[in-house]
């Protein structure tokens, strides 16, 4: 078994606190999201062995496509995993644009698609259709797109929401980029096990998360397919459990009651069902946070989105990743506040600790060789 691990971009700013607001809700950290910043969290996620970073997409934060360019010249290795909406453009131009991706960066590109959970925010885009018709959408969508990854005869496609005619790309992206896709409505689940490479969750404890994952494995199934399953998740690592626990502490005492009560708000307007299970985990209350042994869902009181964090020790944080590791995941997608250094915990406590039980290996690491003997040789002579 091997484990990746990615790294998350804040394009809408970071703070030492919680930033409040995301999926639908405004919202804005006191470290402006500038490039030279984001650069600095790009450096610290490929100096810790993460093999990508995950750019977010919405009203509220940078355009992930753009910034994510921007920073291809500045990294070495790192990859970065791209979030779009399907609908908001033609699956010809995203089948492009992730083509000239790939060439421009090396083969560095991931996408995770989007569907779009809140009806409000899709309408500021101009996108008025329902829940359902807009994960339909995005299975035409995603059709069109690897259909024009490998076709080399133009094609053609007329579906409910999605018709392109004699569409050709003239250059194919190499590798293909890997598709990361999730979604917990029943309308999700086709469109994930046809289409996803990797299968996104939210975390949620084990039981709830394995449940998910079966649910997704035998749709996959049915369709002749084996995904790969990915955790989208905050992380607060220490060198002790009682640090670990006093820093997510000083972050829920620093929250301003009005933004839990202004995002919880907001977000109750979502039509996404990840997002309402997240809801649930706290119920708008500051306390029994922790739904699990060493899961917290504190987070979840002013973000939209990934609501819960990983907390302890780094020991008790890499058991935790290995517990859902044990449940088919693959893929863990972490950020934790703010990102520059969280980076640096998690990277110098828990990834060595991973790296022994033999999980997990440096992506990028060059083998460091002893020095010859030229040089001794040429002092002498």
């Amino acid at each position: 078994m091997s484990l990746s691990f990615h790294w998350f971009l804040p394009t809408y700013g970071d703070s030492r606190n919680l930033v409040a607001g995301g999926h639908g809700t405004s919202m804005a950290g006191d470290r402006p999201a500038s490039l030279r910043y984001l650069n600095q969290i790009a450096g610290a996620a490929e100096e810790n062995g993460f093999e990508a970073v995950l750019t977010p997409t919405g009203a509220w934060c940078e355009d992930a496509w753009l910034t994510t360019a921007m920073l291809v010249e500045t990294t070495e290795t790192l990859k970065f995993l791209v979030a779009f909406r399907p609908g908001l453009v033609s699956p010809t131009l995203a089948a492009q644009m992730a083509g000239t991706f790939q060439r421009h960066s090396g083969g560095r590109l991931l996408l995770n698609v989007v569907t779009g959970g809140e009806p409000h925010e899709q309408r500021a885009y101009g996108d008025y259709l329902s829940k359902d018709e807009r994960y339909e959408r995005t299975g035409e969508f995603l059709h069109v797109v690897r259909e024009l990854w490998q076709s080399r005869e133009p094609i053609s496609f007329a579906g409910n929401h999605i018709r392109v005619d004699d569409a050709l790309l003239n250059n194919h992206p190499d590798p293909l980029p890997p598709v990361f896709f999730g979604g917990s409505s029943e309308a999700a689940g086709p469109v994930a096990a046809r289409y996803a490479d990797t299968y996104l969750t939210w975390g949620e404890p084990l039981f709830a998360v394995s449940k998910k994952l079966e649910w997704i494995r035998r749709l996959a199934v049915d369709q002749g397919r084996i995904l790969s399953y990915g955790l989208r998740i905050h992380v607060i690592s220490r060198d002790t459990s009682e640090q670990a626990w006093a820093e997510a502490d000083r972050l829920l005492e620093a929250i301003d009651p009005a933004d839990i009560e202004r995002v919880q708000a907001n977000l109750a307007r979502s039509e996404s069902e990840g997002q309402r299970r997240m809801l649930e985990l706290h119920g708008g209350n500051t306390d029994r946070l922790e739904i699990a042994p060493n899961l917290w869902a504190g987070v979840g009181l002013v973000r939209g989105g990934a609501g819960t964090a990983l907390v302890g020790s780094h020991e008790e944080v890499a058991e935790r990743l290995i517990e859902y590791s044990r449940l088919g995941i693959t893929h863990f997608i972490l950020s934790g506040y703010p990102h520059v250094e969280e980076a640096y915990w998690f990277g110098e406590g828990v990834l060595p600790i991973l790296e022994r039980r033999g999980v997990w290996k440096h992506p990028s690491r060059r083998e460091i060789r002893p020095a010859g003997t030229p040089f001794a040789a040429a002092a002498t002579s």
